[in-house]
């Protein structure tokens, strides 16, 4: 009984192995059609260099010797707002907004290659300790620096 189950558990894991081989991840350099040639950045600039440092270390891994280069505008605008209050005025939960405005130009032909505006919001609650709030809004702003940032990337792709 113990070998019949060990070969329909094997023959399964086999069939599962086999199942991944053709595997090919969304985000590789293979797909990346583009380098940065020229750059500005405007609004939140501490969160617009972080996303514009994540495109240009991509685009630099890029070894495609038809990439076309581009010209890119990336301006942040980042907002804060209460949403819940106790009955004495203390916030329990706020609720963070980044937009972020993306102009991508073909860097020879001046030609428009994206120009759209991205929109990530999240909510969290606040802790008692403000140490713990702050930690708290931080890891929300750098989850929707990675979702932007994932946006734009499937956009410039595809383009």
């Amino acid at each position: 009984m113990k070998k019949i189950i060990y070969i329909i558990i094997s023959f399964m894991l086999l069939v599962s192995i086999n199942a991944c081989t053709g595997y090919k991840p969304i985000y590789s350099s293979e797909n990346i059609q583009f380098t940065i040639a020229d750059y500005s950045i405007g609004g939140d600039t501490r969160i617009a260099k972080i996303i514009y440092s994540k495109l240009n270390n991509l685009s630099k891994s890029n070894q495609n010797p038809e990439a076309v280069g581009i010209t890119i505008t990336i301006k942040v605008s980042k907002e804060k707002k209460s949403t819940v209050k106790d009955s004495a005025g203390k916030v329990l939960e706020y609720k963070m907004t980044l937009k972020t405005d993306v102009i991508a130009m073909n860097y020879l032909t001046n030609g428009s290659i994206l120009d759209q505006s991205f929109i990530e919001s999240a909510s969290f609650k606040t802790h008692d300790q403000y140490s713990e709030t702050i930690k708290r809004e931080n890891k929300i702003i750098d989850n929707l620096i990675n979702g932007t940032y994932q946006e734009i990337l499937l956009i410039l792709s595809k383009n």
